[in-house]
């Protein structure tokens, strides 16, 4: 009988992660080095994946490789598939991560709804959907021939539900559209691959609930009042749920949208 700590092993493998610089990316890539996954760290050209990957090799023993791309070009995502490609190495896990937020500092993003714009509309379904479309597209060459793949799609609860906007008065918070169009879409296509790159590749969703990052104090509050377990998520809160479905912990899971919202949900 397998045990579970050769289930949780990752050691052998490889992992592409983008929006490895941000809170989560960086959970996710320490979660995954912890299990001995080799790492590919992706983000933006002026990210700090320099440092990200230094404090890693610190404290794991794996092979860490840095490649940074603007997932919004289409050039760029395609150089990350062909040097993926190129280097005739298996991959193993993908974690499309980067995305568009409610917090993004776009023109014409996070304002009413009249004041949304077409083509901030159009930029996020380009990073938060497109991208991932191409890069799963590319890549699934390479996750075929291992065998025993898993691809990890990050969306929210806003793929799921509409916002509570009582939440957001008095801050300067806001709920894009496109942000909650582009994570539903990025739900159903989870579901649409795990049936069409399967049985060699599993294809799963996680949905965080929201994350404490310093938000307004009256944000935090409601939004913990609402919330069954009575807090907001950090970024250890998902880390779980990683390791389960990048590992064979997870090897008859496919098609699957895990919450990790602290029961928000269930109301």
């Amino acid at each position: 009988m397998t045990t579970i700590k050769e289930l949780m092993s990752l050691k052998g493998r490889r992992a592409l992660i983008t929006g490895a610089a941000g809170g989560l990316g960086h959970m996710m890539a320490d979660t995954l080095a912890e299990l001995g996954a080799d790492l590919v760290l992706v983000d933006m050209p002026d990210s700090n994946l320099a440092a990200l990957k230094d404090s890693l090799v610190r404290k794991w023993p794996v092979k860490i490789q840095n490649w940074y791309c603007d997932l919004e070009r289409r050039g760029h995502r395609r150089d990350l598939v062909h040097f993926m490609r190129s280097e005739s190495k298996d991959l193993h896990i993908l974690i499309n991560n980067a995305a568009f937020v409610g917090s993004s500092g776009l023109e014409g993003w996070a304002v009413p709804f009249e004041d949304q714009s077409v083509d901030t509309w159009r930029r996020a379904l380009e990073i938060n959907l497109t991208a991932v479309f191409e890069l799963c597209q590319g890549l699934a060459p390479l996750m075929r021939a291992t065998g025993n793949a898993s691809i990890i799609n990050i969306a929210s609860i806003y793929g799921q539900y509409g916002p509570d906007w009582d939440l957001y008065k008095g801050t300067s918070m806001s709920n894009p559209a496109a942000y909650g169009a582009s994570k539903g879409g990025l739900l159903q296509f989870s579901r649409w691959l795990a049936t069409t790159i399967a049985p060699q590749v599993r294809v799963n969703a996680i949905s965080p609930g929201g994350i404490f990052r310093n938000q307004p104090d009256s944000f935090v509050s409601s939004y913990t009042t609402r919330t069954p377990l009575k807090r907001m998520a950090v970024e250890n809160d998902i880390k779980g749920v990683v390791a389960y479905l990048a590992s064979d912990m997870s090897a008859y899971v496919t098609g699957q949208n895990i919450s990790v919202d602290g029961g928000w949900g269930v109301w």
